[in-house]
């Protein structure tokens, strides 16, 4: 009994100096986590813009997106932006395309939004810009969320290619 209570300081300490160790890596990990990722959001905000232009329906009321078919490649930085030139509110709905990039900020009426950002609705007349990196290649469904103008035509593909392919 003398005998184990004289090693149970040594253990404890040894034990205390482990998990010790293992909180300074997880802090020191999550901090090289936290600076990678606010550096690529840096680098992103900072890269060349490419700016593509999608109408959402037409002045002659026609449900569609023009274009319809976009190509994007990952690591790249765009502005995207969205105008509504119909008599009548569209949404640009691409949810899983929005779970495949990083959204730089939208820009609408004078109001800025920064995050994630799964659906536009423009209502008459209204243009939005759309500033985001695409990171996860892939084929996208586009659609407007408004009862039946999907089923009249109005949806689209995304394409996010991988860089340099």
């Amino acid at each position: 009994m003398i005998g184990q209570q004289q090693q149970q300081p040594g253990h404890l300490r040894k034990v205390r100096q482990s998990i010790s160790q293992n909180i300074l890596m997880a802090l020191v990990l999550g901090l090289v986590a936290t600076l990678t990722v606010g550096m690529s959001a840096a680098l992103a905000a900072s890269a060349p813009v490419e700016t593509l232009t999608v109408h959402l329906g037409s002045a002659a009321g026609e449900l569609r997106f023009e274009p319809d078919r976009i190509q994007f490649t990952a690591g790249q930085r765009y502005r995207l932006v969205l105008d509504n030139p119909s008599p009548e509110k569209h949404y640009f709905t691409a949810k899983d395309f929005a779970d495949g990039l990083w959204t730089q900020k939208v820009q609408a009426a004078g109001v800025e939004v920064k995050g994630a950002v799964h659906e536009l609705e423009l209502k008459p007349g209204a243009i939005a810009e759309w500033v985001f990196v695409p990171e996860r290649p892939g084929l996208y469904e586009l659609h407007c969320a408004i009862v039946g103008h999907a089923e009249a035509g109005m949806v689209g593909q995304l394409e996010i290619l991988a860089a340099g392919g």
